[in-house]
């Protein structure tokens, strides 16, 4: 009996569909936008056609205004559009709006989903999350700003973040605080939907970072931004799903994140592979066709076997989503390995391409110097790697066998 790979057909057909997409409609608008044309009119012009043609919101349920893929068919399609840095902003499925929008979903009251959710999910707000302290890196429990009851009717909120991407070009945070200090660690922790501009919530600065920034950088993604929050009131009625549960829905939110990114690193590696590959072949060095060297081919063939393992750990993924089985051994695992390969394969790209690769003429320098994060967002890769490494343990120690934590219970 053959283990069936084979992809639905509505799979195929929305992936072929954003495919030509991002080819026909993303990419020529990259151009305009760096001829100087308007970005707020380029865009409008994308998602107007966009919405047209069914290509809105791709994971959210139809009855919401969206697509209502699976994960299966939403991952296909995300790795499609992360060839383009237009692709996913075209169809209204940016991070850090995308798991954002899930989590008011599926937590958000009658209320919430009308004032917040609504005009999130029809392109007209947008919106951050305000999580990350100095103080406390990669351990969310160790955050400090706080939240103190006003009566019945409110909240005040103290303290600072750190890295709140998308911050400003926001409409709207979703702050975590520490609502109860003498609870469990894990239940110490609330989310507040805030409305913005507020005075509460002050924008100190966008962080410079190593990576190649353009006049389009912060308004495309809002840049990463140190936030003062004084005195910050919100109404009762702008708690995200019970008090104490801030740090549990987080973790949901963020393992969505983790795995977006990945399945956009997919087609950015992938562009990037068929941009080396077309350079080779059109190269001579020494009297010789460059692709005919065996050390180019050996490079490309790493860049491949990399790309394909990505494939297949994010459809399994997806598989046991679509089932409804416990991944999160599996996400932490690609969240680190899909990170590694993107970067491995541009870095390969710009060695390929030589002077080239290494000048601001192709996109593959700017693309290098954002991946690089990725290997802290959303958890570093030593965190990842060291809850990975406990649950082999665990594994091992409770059936004698670390298979079940290694991809072993895949088929």
């Amino acid at each position: 009996m053959a283990i069936d790979f084979e992809i639905p057909a509505a799979a195929k057909a929305v992936r072929e569909q954003v495919r030509q997409w991002v080819h026909d409609e993303c990419m020529p608008a990259e151009k305009r936008l760096l001829a100087g044309e308007d970005y707020k009119t380029i865009l409008g012009e994308l998602r107007t056609k966009a919405r047209a043609r069914g290509l809105w919101c791709p994971f959210i349920p139809k009855e919401h205004g969206g697509m209502g893929l699976g994960p299966l068919a939403n991952a296909l399609v995300q790795m499609e559009l992360g060839e383009s840095y237009l692709g996913a902003l075209s169809m209204n499925t940016q991070g850090p709006d995308d798991a954002t929008m899930l989590t008011l979903l599926e937590h958000g009251t009658d209320y919430q989903k009308e004032k917040f959710l609504k005009p999130l999910l029809n392109g007209e707000k947008r919106i951050c999350y305000s999580m990350t302290e100095k103080a406390a890196g990669a351990d969310a429990t160790g955050m400090q700003t706080k939240a103190i009851r006003k009566g019945n009717d409110a909240w005040v909120l103290n303290g600072e973040k750190w890295f709140s991407s998308a911050a400003s070009v926001a409409d709207i945070a979703l702050v975590m605080a520490k609502t109860n200090p003498d609870a469990p660690r894990h239940k110490q922790f609330s989310t507040f939907l805030v409305e913005l501009p507020n005075p509460g919530y002050n924008i100190k600065r966008d962080i410079a970072t190593m990576a190649i920034e353009g006049p389009l950088t912060h308004i495309l993604g809002g840049g990463h931004s140190e936030i003062e929050i004084r005195d910050l009131e919100v109404p009762a009625d702008n708690l995200l799903g019970g008090e104490g549960e801030g740090f549990n829905m987080g973790q949901h939110r963020l393992a969505y994140g983790r795995l977006r990114h990945g399945m956009h690193n997919v087609s950015m590696a992938q562009r990037a592979l068929d941009m080396a590959t077309a350079h080779v072949t059109s190269r001579t060095t020494f009297g010789k066709p460059l692709d005919e060297r065996q050390a180019v081919q050996f490079m490309l063939a790493e860049c491949a076997t990399q790309l394909y393992i990505a494939r297949l750990m994010l459809l399994h993924i997806a598989y046991k989503a679509e089932n409804g089985l416990d991944l999160r051994q599996e996400n932490g695992i690609a969240k680190v390995y899909l990170a590694n390969m993107v970067h491995k394969v541009v870095d390969t790209a710009i060695q390929l391409h030589g002077a080239l690769g290494y000048s601001r003429d192709t996109p593959l320098a700017m693309w290098y110097t954002h991946i690089r994060s990725q290997r802290l967002v959303d958890g570093p890769d030593e965190v990842h790697r060291w809850t990975t490494g406990r649950n082999v343990i665990k594994a091992f120690k409770a059936t004698g066998t670390t298979a079940g934590a290694a991809g072993g219970d895949m088929l």
